[in-house]
């Protein structure tokens, strides 16, 4: 019996048939941008030859399709597709992305280290190679009050799992620089390990403080005088298109084949209806080329730049020695996906219908206990801070603005686009209920809540009537989690969103399908925002400027206090 590095050598040299040859294929070369003919030859889950002909024990024709590498995704968020992991490897894989590198965040604040067994039983059980990086930031302030609080001890028994790359985007940058004990412990105990950034508009001697604690990359550039400052410091730009956070048009200037090896792609929050209609990873490459990058840079950025960035040294090539995966486009400057093959197999349903399924957790995330419309009122001067949402942004307005009163309480202002925002603590740890104003939703009536509020994770709700927004919060109580809109006393539509308030059990078609008639029903109301149930999401998040609200309040960001209250 020989043994397998001897195969590899015999199948690579074209001394045996392979185990698999993929015949008539143009392969984009990496390292000159040309399209070369050729055969790739696969021995088990790995290629061992290109630039040739050869012989397979099966043989698929590939009718001179194009051949690039895998795309990988940088960093993203599971639980923000909506969908359990098993089910958006399924909605994602057929779009060429067969590695994609998560952060367990979301559901580590509301489960804690339950959500990493759970991740990493469900990557153990996939096709596609989905690794997680250790979330760094649960909670990620001290500003709101999350469902769990991990500290280094609690991340460092996951260290040596295989799936495990390092620590996840590192979101408290004032902690880090305030030398904040917490901080230092968890950069201590992943000294020499990949760690993954998180410092919107962090610029100057700032920058190279927060560089220099070991943190490698950054998703959080939204402009190219920025992300330029943190290539030129080391750190690789990732450059991402979500379903709220835009930064493709900004950033694509910046991606040059001279630049590419300090650029990768991510899509951090993207939902099933987005990648429905539009794509995943596919999506972001057409629109960078469509965007003038160079085809070159922009799988380069997609494959190879990213296998390095997170040491991932078997994958981001057509090469001999590394991971078989492969997509073939019918077209390259359209990024059209014909066919995927991943770790060597060709990617079809039965792949899927032959894993094994892992059980849903955090059925009883939802502990609130009901709220009365009483509870939602505001009280106070009229003049009062206002977020001001930015459209395909997760950074917000600090607004100061005078408001209606009536009776004491003081009042949303439909003409001038202000709602009532409220957040309710959900994890059973306290009752606490922030309240204050946003406005950007154009909601004329009704409410809008949601049991996903970054990071923690607590109920948010946007509305007109306190009434409204008392139902609906409560509605989430009923279903288990998930989005809901009420209007008139009505529930008008919901997506029920039962693992840990953040994900569906339900397959992507119907979760997509729902969310599409969701939409519909938001914008009944008058929202007018694209994605207003993610946008919704992002207003507690703590550590995005200027202006946030959390379960304990509004939030000045900029300087990490709470405002007074009422």
């Amino acid at each position: 019996m020989r043994s397998g590095v001897e195969q590899d050598i015999l199948q690579g040299h074209g001394a045996a048939p392979a185990d698999l040859v993929i015949r008539n294929l143009r392969l984009l070369d990496l390292v000159t941008g040309a399209l070369v003919e050729t055969d790739v030859a696969i021995r088990g889950a790995r290629i061992v030859g290109t630039y040739g002909r050869y012989e397979g024990r099966r043989v698929l024709e590939g009718g001179g399709r194009i051949a690039v590498p895998g795309f990988i995704d940088t960093h993203l968020h599971v639980e923000s597709s909506l969908i359990a992991p098993q089910e958006f490897e399924r909605c994602v894989l057929p779009h060429g992305v067969t590695t994609a590198i998560c952060d367990p965040h979301e559901m580590a604040n509301v489960l804690g280290t339950a959500a990493f067994d759970y991740f990493l039983a469900s990557a153990e059980r996939m096709v596609m190679d989905l690794r997680v990086n250790l979330s760094s930031c649960v909670p990620a302030t001290d500003l709101e009050t999350a469902g769990a609080r991990l500290a280094a001890a609690d991340l460092l028994p996951y260290l040596k799992h295989p799936k495990v790359i390092g620590l996840a985007e590192f979101m408290n940058f004032p902690g880090v620089l305030a030398r904040d004990p917490h901080c230092l412990e968890k950069l201590e105990a992943f000294a020499g390990r990949h760690i993954d950034g998180h410092a919107p508009l962090l610029r100057g001697q700032a920058l190279n403080g927060y560089i220099a604690a070991g943190i490698r990359t950054e998703h959080e550039a939204t402009t190219a005088e920025e992300a330029l400052e943190k290539m030129q410091k080391g750190m690789t730009v990732l450059i991402r298109e979500g379903s709220v956070c835009k930064d493709l048009a900004a950033l694509a200037p910046l991606l040059t084949p001279s630049t590419a090896g300090f650029m990768a792609f991510c899509t951090d929050d993207r939902n099933p209806l987005e990648i429905a209609h539009e794509g995943h990873l596919d999506f972001l490459i057409r629109s960078a080329i469509a965007r003038g990058v160079a085809p070159l840079a922009a799988y380069r950025a997609a494959s190879l730049s990213a296998a390095r960035a997170f040491g991932l040294e078997d994958r981001g090539m057509i090469a001999p020695g590394r991971r078989a995966d492969i997509v073939l486009l019918d077209d390259l400057e359209t990024c059209v996906v014909s066919a995927v093959i991943a770790g060597g197999r060709m990617v079809e349903e039965a792949l899927f219908e032959a894993r094994e399924a892992v059980p849903p957790v955090g059925l009883d995330s939802m502990r609130a206990a009901p709220v009365r419309a009483a509870q939602l009122a505001v009280r106070g001067a009229a003049e009062q801070p206002v977020i001001g949402v930015i459209p395909g942004q997760i950074i917000t307005e600090h607004l100061t603005l005078r408001l209606p009163e009536r009776d004491g309480c003081i009042l949303p202002d439909p003409l001038h686009d202000v709602s009532k925002v409220c957040v309710i603590a959900r994890h059973g740890r306290n009752n606490n209920i922030g309240r204050g104003f946003v406005r950007g939703f154009g909601m004329r009536s009704g409410a809008i809540a949601s049991s996903i509020g970054h990071d923690s994770h607590n109920i948010c709700v946007v509305g007109q009537s306190d009434n409204d927004m008392a139902m609906a919060v409560n509605r989430l109580g009923d279903i288990g989690g998930g989005f809901v809109v009420v209007a008139g006393g009505r529930v008008l539509g919901e997506l029920p969103l039962p693992i840990a308030g953040l994900m569906s059990d339900r397959p992507f078609e119907e979760v997509a399908a729902a969310l599409e008639r969701l939409r519909d029903v938001a914008r009944g109301i008058g929202s007018g925002l694209q994605e207003p149930f993610l946008q919704l999401a992002f207003l507690p998040l703590p550590v995005i400027p200027h202006l946030k609200i959390t379960d304990r309040g509004m939030l000045d960001v900029d300087r990490m206090v709470l405002l007074p209250t009422s």
